[in-house]
């Protein structure tokens, strides 16, 4: 999914507000974790998550992965901070400017 400049700092901002829903730990990235941000997708539109410092993954690294294995859209890293897009494919929440 291709995502503009203008969406992506809309979800941004969005994101801004919403407070952290997955950690990424000392395991980094594991099929537990890919799974859980699973579970969030399925009530949630965007992801906002952190990977911790004993995590052995870096940020942008571990944040690509996920999004990657949950085919969800990586919107930004911010430090050790990431968000993820993924639209319901039923009935989207977040109308997205053009």
């Amino acid at each position: 999914m291709t995502i503009t400049s203008k969406q992506r700092a809309y979800l941004i901002s969005l994101a801004v507000d919403s407070a952290v829903t997955v950690q990424i730990g000392k395991d980094g990235v594991t099929p537990k974790t890919v799974e859980s941000v699973n579970e969030v997708f399925n009530t949630h539109e965007l992801v906002k998550g952190t990977v911790l410092k004993t995590s052995p993954d870096e940020p942008s690294e571990a944040a690509g992965k996920i999004a990657e294995r949950t085919r969800s859209t990586l919107i930004k890293v911010i430090g050790r901070k990431f968000i993820l897009y993924k639209p319901d494919k039923d009935k989207p929440k977040i109308e997205l400017p053009r």
